[in-house]
């Protein structure tokens, strides 16, 4: 893997010498999520793969940035193990290394945390072809800035993750899920009443006013709080169910992977678009059907790019901000993908692309910086 990691050294000192941005792609399954810049020279990781080290005792795996998703989730399933987080996929050539640069979450990310989270250490190639590493493999050992954290959701745009160590759990003894036909306004609020008790709810779902909510843990704690839930539900007078483990375990699969019928685009010319929210926020006046993930703390709807005023203002007096998550496939847009930080953070990211990436190598127009 060395000859791997020269030529990837190689290529960085090539593009400062030519003036050169480099694109850094794995399995090319999330290069819709961004800004886009179509002429840039990519830089394919594939070939850096492989599990460095995994230890189940310890709940750490540590693997190669072309390392395939699916071939990591597989391995630690064998051991009882799993990314709690559900980092979704968009495909089957997903890769290690784009997951962590994407940053994204799947249903149980309001309970167990994001990506960040789970990340314990990384190795880097930097934007002057040099070899750095952060953190390590147990959960206390940084001093100061956590910048393997930092990599999460950085989009390619500090520099090449070589390698990622990451915290890994086991999976729960017990799983249930519940489906109820409430309204997204009835389940926002019963979301907010059980959220200040000791219930096993690890994601939850509501769209076209039916209501998912999936339950993990010990089998008591699960056995004992479907009758509670399913009843608090029934008080609301809805028809509350238990789905069958394989019809559960397939939609949320198809939640995670965005293959449920909501998020197919009524017209070419919608955008998806993603409102991270508090938890506690109140159901948006929006005229667009909504889906709401993380209890709450997600939204996702169908609106045209036009609609970016409306919603971003919508989306920051609730204390949160609205991205365009995929583009429409028709018309132009000009609308930026991200809301505009504050000038404060905005000089902070700037000024960490430049300590990382001081002749522009990496494609740093991917965030809107």
């Amino acid at each position: 893997m060395d000859s791997v990691i020269s030529i990837f050294k190689e290529r960085i000192k090539q593009a400062i010498a030519n003036g050169q941005t480099l694109r850094i792609q794995g399995g090319n399954t999330k290069h819709f999520y961004g800004e886009q810049q179509a002429t840039l020279d990519v830089l394919d990781t594939r070939e850096h793969a492989g599990v460095v080290s995994y230890e189940p005792s310890e709940l750490v795996v540590t693997v190669r940035c072309g390392t395939s998703l699916a071939e990591l989730e597989q391995l630690l399933s064998t051991q009882g193990q799993c990314l709690a987080y559900e980092p979704p996929h968009f495909g089957a050539s997903a890769t290690v290394g784009g997951m962590v640069a994407a940053g994204l979450a799947g249903p149980a990310r309001a309970s167990v945390g994001g990506v960040r989270d789970h990340v314990l250490g990384a190795k880097l190639i930097n934007g002057l072809g040099e070899e750095l590493t952060f953190g390590g493999q147990v959960m206390k050992n940084v001093a100061g800035y956590d910048v393997s954290r930092v990599l999460a959701g950085s989009m390619g745009t500090l520099g090449i993750i070589t390698e990622v160590s990451l915290k890994v759990l086991p999976t729960a003894p017990a799983e249930a899920t519940l489906v109820c036909h409430l309204s997204q306004a009835q389940a926002l609020g019963q979301l907010h009443r059980w959220g200040a008790q000791a219930l096993p709810l690890n994601a939850s779902a509501c769209s076209n006013d039916v209501l998912y909510l999936r339950l993990r843990g010990a089998v008591a704690a699960v056995e004992s709080a479907c009758p509670r839930m399913m009843a608090d539900m029934q008080a609301l007078g809805g028809t509350a169910a238990r789905m069958d483990a394989p019809q559960a375990e397939q939609h949320w699969r198809a939640t995670r992977e965005q293959s449920l019928p909501f998020f197919q685009a009524a017209s070419p010319e919608l955008c998806l678009w993603r409102l991270s929210l508090p938890q506690t926020a109140p159901l948006l006046d929006l005229p667009y059907p909504v889906c709401v993930e993380w209890h709450g703390g997600l939204r996702w709807l169908w609106a045209p790019a036009s609609a970016a005023t409306q919603l971003r203002q919508a989306a920051q007096q609730a204390g949160g901000h609205a991205t365009v998550f995929r583009r429409a496939q028709a018309g132009a847009i000009n609308t930026p993908v991200f809301s505009e930080l504050p000038v404060v953070q905005q000089r902070i990211q700037r000024e960490l692309q430049k300590q990382f990436d001081p002749h522009g190598v990496f494609n740093t127009g991917r965030l809107g910086i």
